[in-house]
C-alpha cells in the first residue's frame, strides 16, 4: 500500500488540571488522509503524547453503526475517553469518523467489514508517515475487532491487535448467538420468546445459505410465509381469544438481508483471518454483554491464534461489564443511555497494563 500524505492542522490542547504553565500530557491534531485509491477522505482526531520522541500508535475501529470519531454511542463518547487515557500513558491514538460521518465522506451504507478494514489499513498507512510513531497497531470494538482482525492477517503494518467486545465468531452463529441472548433480557412471556427464536433462527439460517445468490429475496420471502402460517395456526389455537402483538418486520428484514454489509456479516468466518495473525492480541469482553457474548468469541480467538502458533495472546473477561464497556444493572440495550459511565475505569487499567508490558 502506498504511504498516504496527510494535511495536518495541529489545535494545542490543555488539559484538565495543567494550567499555569504546566506542560500539557498530549497534543491534539486534526488530521486528514485518503485511502490507496482516493476514493475516500477521512477526517479524525491524533493525539500524541508529550516529552515523546519514539512511541507506538493506536488506530481506534468503531463497530457496527455510523460513528463520529469520538465513538458516540448511546451517548457515551467511549473512543474520546479511551484516546484520552491511552495518549496519557505513551501512546498515539488516532480516532476516525466514520463513512458519511462528519469530515469523512463516502457512504456508510454500501460498504462491507472487508471495508472497514481497509479503511483501518490506510489509517495505518497515514501514521507511518507521522515522525516520532514506532509502531501501529488496532483496537476494534464489537464488529470493528473483526475487520481489525482481517486487517492484521492483510498487512504486516499491523504490530499489535486489542479487541473490546470483537466480534471472532462465524456471522451466522454471532447473530443467532445475539438473538438469544437479546430475547432473554426482554420481558415478554416464554411463549413469545420461543416463537422470536423459531422465526429468527430460520431466516438466519435461509439468509446464511442463500447469501450473494439471486434468489435470496425469494428465499427469504417464503420462509417467513411458511412461518407466518404455521404460526398464526397454532396461536388461534392456544388463544382462541387472544390478540397476537407479536410482529417481524419482514420488509425491513429483506432490506437489511439483501445488501452487501448483511451478506457478508451472515457469511463472515474470522478463522481464516485469525490463522494468520502472528502479533500480540489482547481480547476483552464483559460478561454482561448481551450483542458480542464473551465465552463464545474469546474461546475462538484464544484457541485459534493458539493452534496457529500464536503464543502473545491475551484474553479477559470483564465481571458486571456491557457491550458499550459499562458497569451495568439490568445490562439491556436500552439500558446505556442512563448510565453515566463512559467507559470502565477497570477495562482502561487492563489495556494499560498489557501495553505497558507487551507494546511499550
Amino acid at each position: 500500500m502506498k504511504k498516504l500524505i496527510a494535511a495536518v492542522l495541529t489545535i494545542p490542547m490543555l488539559l484538565p488540571g495543567l494550567l499555569f504553565g504546566q506542560a500539557a500530557a498530549y497534543r491534539s491534531d486534526s488530521v486528514h488522509f485518503s485511502n490507496a485509491d482516493k476514493s475516500i477522505r477521512f477526517g479524525a482526531t491524533l493525539t500524541i503524547p508529550a516529552n515523546k520522541k519514539r512511541f507506538p500508535a493506536i488506530v481506534l475501529v468503531s463497530g457496527t453503526g455510523k460513528q463520529d470519531r469520538d465513538g458516540n454511542m448511546a451517548g457515551h463518547p467511549m473512543f474520546k475517553v479511551l484516546a484520552d487515557s491511552l495518549t496519557r500513558s505513551g501512546i498515539a491514538v488516532l480516532r476516525i469518523d466514520d463513512r458519511g460521518t462528519g469530515e469523512t465522506n463516502g457512504t456508510y451504507e454500501t460498504a462491507t467489514t472487508k471495508d472497514f478494514a481497509d479503511d483501518a489499513l490506510a489509517a495505518v498507512a497515514f501514521l507511518k508517515t507521522i515522525p516520532g510513531i514506532s509502531k501501529v497497531g488496532l483496537a476494534g470494538h464489537s464488529e470493528g475487532g473483526a475487520a481489525a482482525i482481517i486487517a492484521a492477517a492483510s498487512s504486516k503494518d499491523v504490530a499489535f491487535v486489542i479487541t473490546l467486545a470483537g466480534l471472532a465468531v462465524r456471522g451466522i452463529d454471532a447473530l443467532k448467538l445475539q438473538n438469544y441472548a437479546i430475547t432473554r433480557s426482554a420481558k415478554i412471556s416464554e411463549y413469545d420468546r420461543k416463537r422470536h427464536d423459531t422465526i429468527n433462527t430460520r431466516m438466519f439460517d435461509t439468509a446464511y445459505r442463500y447469501a450473494f445468490t439471486p434468489e435470496l429475496e425469494s428465499r427469504l420471502r417464503n420462509t417467513y410465509a411458511e412461518w407466518k402460517k404455521a404460526d398464526d395456526s397454532a396461536y388461534k389455537k392456544d388463544f382462541p381469544d387472544g390478540y397476537d402483538h407479536m410482529r417481524f418486520f419482514i420488509e425491513s428484514y429483506v432490506r437489511n438481508a439483501t445488501g452487501a454489509w448483511y451478506q457478508y456479516h451472515i457469511t463472515f468466518d474470522p478463522v481464516p483471518f485469525l490463522q494468520k495473525v502472528r502479533v500480540p492480541f489482547l481480547a476483552l469482553n464483559g460478561d454482561k454483554d448481551i450483542m458480542v457474548t464473551y465465552k463464545e468469541n474469546l474461546d475462538m480467538i484464544a484457541n485459534t491464534l493458539k493452534q496457529a502458533g500464536n503464543k502473545q495472546v491475551t484474553t479477559q473477561v470483564l465481571p458486571g461489564i456491557n457491550h458499550l464497556f459499562q458497569h451495568c444493572v439490568t445490562c439491556t440495550r436500552e439500558e446505556s443511555a442512563t448510565l453515566k459511565e463512559d467507559f470502565s475505569p477497570e477495562a482502561i487499567a487492563v489495556i494499560r497494563k498489557w501495553l505497558k508490558e507487551v507494546i511499550l
